[in-house]
């Protein structure tokens, strides 16, 4: 007696199979027994006034219905110089894809849609690109060459990124390793996507041209938390130079992952570094996941020569189905086909990511390739048993005469998308036989991702015949060097110096405020701990609370320090007044103490209520514990006292005073 197939125990059985283990459980010899590797290219916009080969404004962003033309292409593969075509080209030409420009006319011209050759280089984003490149310990070129980079996916509408070389093998330090930079380019950036829908794709342009730089690592790093680490120390770096914009969608990391036996496959435009950890542990495990896929399909097809799908149009009338789809096919004119795959019966439902398996393979690149909006596609190994496409898949299985160890697969799409369809079936089904294939993969909330497109070929750059060479003086770079910025590396061993809590550091860092924090200890002379603790508390703590005004700014707070030192208040006063100042930064530090309602006393004023306070307590409270009548008192005058008196030192004349009514007392 033969036991039925059950998906979703095939599906955790393959899951135990490849030895899968969630990333907080992971350790070291996990993804040392998987071989994973990785490597970075992090892209961070230059805080410019102009974009980098035009005149156009740089961060003007506009809404997405805020435009004055639209620009309508489409991608078409040429032969390069060897006569052959790009991968990437030809997978976005199956696309069929009607690419649509939104132009802002405040925020685009004539360059940005090809029609204006470029103008020079903007010197700003030169000079501040370079900064970061010294910062990074890299040799500098002796002449800036332009080159152009094929950018196939439509976000650029020329078809390629004009970008520049101009530093290579760098350095950067992590905790426990050092990790080699390939190079810093500095680049224009691409379009803004709106939407993806079916033959549809929408860019705006306001980002378009703006300088960038991107910071190429080796794949030095073995964990996906050193990859973490390699991230935000670049990001780190980055910021600590001045020269950067921050905010959403200002820093982006492309993440190259690898497994033993795998290939390089890029996770693209991942946007927080949080997510880069559980991002590249999951893609180190698919890959290894599809090599087990390969092993399986290897034993079963030594060679997968001749090997190919067979496939039919379903007539859902002729089996009187309700399957929702196929009623939408009446609506929408859309076709129904059934799909028979020789031999990988138990593969589709194989583990690939966490709640996902190697059907997810085939239905991501059907909307991406084909065009067919998901759901498009359900398969004969659902890992959610579904009673109601038993019948169609028994209707395929006697249509096309498949065999025990065969899978299936229903898809449905307009009549004209179909052939395609069918051909990206077929072609990632022989990719499984290779094992894991070369593509950039998008980022998902839940640690996962899903197919992009194919992985640009290596020969994709080539001389920029608009552009004359830029050379690039000693005197000039010597120049440069007085601006480089003290390593991360150095400040977090200065923060520790100073006995700086460690839970304030990314704070700091990320925001840059270690030359503020230097600046307000030697004027007005605070200590440095003290600062980066209400910096990195209390001023992280009111960022989660309160919405900053735009014309808050962090170097307005040596003046708020330097005013409280004048006018002889304790710097306790700095947290109410900075609750005040970030929503009112216009406010002068005047107002700000009246809108406190702040008084200056002297001590003895402080004091003179707490011999009365101290009766009050006697009624209200049945206790005789000095401590409790202290703590209550302090809770009576600290409002009174902020700002007037340190507060512990105040503390210390309110415990003396009680200890002498105590003293009286007793006698």
């Amino acid at each position: 007696m033969t036991t039925r197939f059950n998906p979703l125990r095939n599906h955790q059985r393959t899951r135990k199979e490849i030895g899968y283990v969630p990333l907080k459980q992971a350790v070291a010899k996990d993804w040392k027994r998987i071989g994973f590797k990785s490597g970075l290219e992090v892209h961070q916009q230059l805080d410019t006034k102009l974009k980098l080969f035009c005149r156009c404004p740089a961060g003007k962003y506009h809404d997405d219905l805020d435009y004055d033309g639209e620009l309508i292409r489409h991608m078409r593969p040429t032969l390069s110089e060897m006569g052959e075509y790009d991968g990437t080209a030809l997978m976005e030409f199956k696309t069929k894809k009607e690419i649509i420009y939104r132009i802002n006319n405040e925020s685009a011209c004539t360059y940005e849609i090809d029609d204006t050759p470029p103008f020079k280089i903007n010197p700003e984003a030169l000079e501040y690109a370079l900064e970061i490149s010294l910062a990074s310990k890299q040799n500098i070129v002796g002449e800036v060459h332009i080159s152009r980079k094929q950018y196939l996916d439509g976000s650029i509408p020329t078809g390629f990124q004009r970008t520049a070389i101009l530093g290579v093998e760098g350095e950067i330090e992590l905790s426990n390793k050092k990790v080699r930079l390939i190079q810093l380019s500095l680049e224009e950036d691409s379009c803004r996507e709106i939407s993806d829908i079916g033959h549809t794709r929408i860019y705006k342009t306001d980002r378009l041209g703006m300088p960038l730089t991107e910071t190429v690592t080796y794949p030095d790093m073995e964990t996906p938390y050193e990859l973490r680490e390699a991230a935000e120390y670049i990001r780190f770096l980055n910021r600590s130079t001045g020269r950067v914009r921050t905010g959403i969608g200002s820093a982006r990391e492309d993440v190259n992952v690898s497994c033993k036996g795998g290939s390089r496959v890029e996770i693209k435009g991942v946007s927080h570094n949080k997510w880069i950890p559980r991002l590249s542990h999951n893609e180190a495990f698919r890959q290894y996941a599809l090599l087990n896929i390969r092993k399986l399909l290897l034993e079963r097809f030594p060679d997968d020569t001749g090997w190919e799908i067979s496939s039919f149009e379903i007539y859902p009338e002729k089996i009187g189905s309700s399957f929702e789809p196929f009623i939408r096919k009446h609506k929408t004119n859309y076709q129904i086909w059934g799909v028979n795959l020789p031999g990988f019966k138990g593969l589709l439902s194989h583990f690939t990511q966490p709640g996902k398996c190697f059907f997810d393979e085939i239905e991501n690149r059907l909307k991406v390739i084909a065009c067919l909006n998901r759901p498009n596609a359900i398969s004969s190994e659902p890992l959610t048993p579904d009673e109601e496409t038993q019948p169609l898949f028994k209707h395929v299985r006697k249509h096309l005469k498949t065999g025990e160890e065969d899978a299936q697969i229903i898809f449905w799409g307009p009549a004209s998308d179909i052939p395609t369809a069918l051909e990206t079936i077929q072609e990632r089904c022989l990719l499984a036989f290779k094992g894991v294939p070369n593509e950039t993969r998008k980022p998902l909330a839940n640690g996962t991702t899903e197919f992009e497109r194919v992985l640009p070929g290596a020969d994709r750059m080539y001389p920029d015949t608009d552009s004359a060479p830029i050379p690039l003086s000693e005197e000039y770079i010597d120049e440069l060097k007085k601006r480089i910025p003290v390593s991360v590396t150095d400040r977090i061993r200065q923060f520790r110096k100073w006995g700086i809590p460690e839970d304030t550091f990314t704070y700091l860092l990320k925001n840059n405020l270690a030359p503020l924090i230097e600046q307000i200890a030697d004027d007005p002379g605070l200590d440095p701990k003290w600062i980066a603790t209400f910096l990195g508390h209390t001023l992280k703590h009111l960022e989660g609370q309160k919405s900053f005004h735009p014309d808050f700014n962090y170097n307005q707070l040596p003046r708020l320090f330097q005013f409280l030192v004048k006018q002889g208040l304790d710097k306790a006063l700095a947290y109410p007044m900075i609750s005040v100042m970030i929503e009112y930064p216009n406010m002068d530090f005047t107002s700000i103490l009246t809108s406190i309602k702040f008084k200056k006393r002297t001590v003895n004023e402080l004091l003179a209520p707490v011999s009365f306070l101290i009766e009050k307590f006697r009624e209200i409270h049945h206790t005789t514990d000095p401590g409790a009548l202290t703590n209550w008192l302090m809770g009576q005058l600290r409002a009174q006292a902020t700002g007037n008196i340190p507060l512990d030192e105040f503390n210390g004349m309110i415990r003396e005073q009680v200890q002498r009514e105590f003293s009286k007392t007793t006698r």
